[in-house]
């Protein structure tokens, strides 16, 4: 069995919004508000990181040499739909990223991830690519989509979600030993129909409203 590969994001703010998410009375408003405020916390934590060079700029006062980001810039994918939640929050905290999108939806009977979209930024193989989705359930389409990925070239891969099951995470890991998990909550385990206990429901259509 591969070695579970997953940091867990503890903050005390995090587990805080996490809690009123995960509230069934909690608006469809205020969920996706939640989403966002979670998501640069994350990206915070995911980035740490970031390779840096020093380069000389000149201060009110002197010249000095300081750190900057190093290399093409990174590249945020989202998983579609729900991807997209976690996007928005993570653009806030690195406004000049890349974004790529990745269309998959999970098959209600087979659970079989099936892609409708795929639209991923120019020389991947050159940049940190952070793949997001809310919920990593079975894992099937995360791992799925990471593959996607990396047929298009990219070589240093990181994946972002909000909640995690323990049987999707092991699935993940198998199919990609060499991709990170950073996750806000690895919760008890899947129901019968794959979703996750005790989970905060289906993420993208409490964002969207939708069922």
């Amino acid at each position: 069995m591969t070695k579970l590969k997953a940091i867990l994001v503890d903050h005390p703010l995090i587990q805080h919004k996490l809690s009123i998410m995960r509230d069934l009375t909690t608006p469809t408003s205020k969920f996706r508000q939640l989403l966002r405020e979670i998501s640069l916390l994350l990206a915070y934590e995911v980035c740490r990181d970031l390779e840096t060079e020093l380069v000389d700029i000149r201060t009110p006062l002197e010249t000095m040499s300081a750190p900057k980001l190093e290399g093409k810039k990174l590249c945020f994918i989202s998983i579609l739909r729900a991807g997209n939640g976690l996007l928005d929050g993570m653009l806030d905290l690195v406004p000049p990223a890349r974004v790529g999108h990745v269309g998959l939806y999970r098959d209600p009977k087979t659970l079989i991830p099936v892609e409708y979209y795929l639209k991923l930024p120019e020389k991947i193989e050159d940049r940190l690519c952070i793949a997001v989705d809310p919920m990593l359930a079975t894992g099937n389409s995360a791992a799925a989509a990471v593959q996607r990925i990396k047929d298009a070239g990219a070589k240093r891969i990181k994946f972002v979600c909000l909640l995690a099951a323990p049987e999707g995470i092991e699935a993940f890991s198998d199919s990609h030993p060499d991709v990170t998990i950073y996750t806000a909550a690895i919760d008890r385990k899947l129901n019968d129909h794959g979703y996750i206990l005790p989970g905060l429901g289906d993420a993208g259509d409490r964002m969207y409203g939708t069922k």
